[in-house]
């Protein structure tokens, strides 16, 4: 089956939440094959290096399966925190599609919702 390297929110949505200087984000799959590439991919490693440019330091990964989602807990990802960051997003909200746009993973046709627009990509 052919594949293609897309960013992860062609098959998952995602959200996001702080407690002091920690971003715990959801990464949910809309379907159970992708749901199967996310688990498989989507390791600490791979998001620790999604955030370490904001100073992240450490990611636990818990698996939700029945839910086909993935927790991360991240380290010292928001600057401080929401009372001592003087960063625009203190709360780290947008970071949730941070890691949809950068997480890249080799995708196939049957991963994606039928309504998504990423189906026009395996016509070409």
């Amino acid at each position: 089956m052919k594949k293609i390297n897309l960013p992860v929110h062609a098959i998952a949505h995602a959200r996001a939440g702080d407690k002091g200087d920690v971003s715990n984000i959801s990464l949910i799959a809309y379907l159970d094959n992708g749901w199967q590439l996310i688990n498989s991919l989507a390791t600490e490693e791979a998001v620790l290096n999604i955030f370490k440019h904001l100073g992240a330091t450490k990611v636990d990964r818990y698996e939700l399966p029945g839910l086909k989602a993935l927790n991360f807990v991240i380290q010292n990802a928001l600057g401080g925190g929401v009372n001592s960051s003087l960063r625009l997003d203190r709360h780290g909200k947008t970071l949730s599609s941070h890691l949809l746009n950068e997480l890249v993973l080799p995708i196939t046709e049957n991963m994606i919702p039928i309504n998504s627009p990423y189906l026009k990509k395996f016509k070409d």
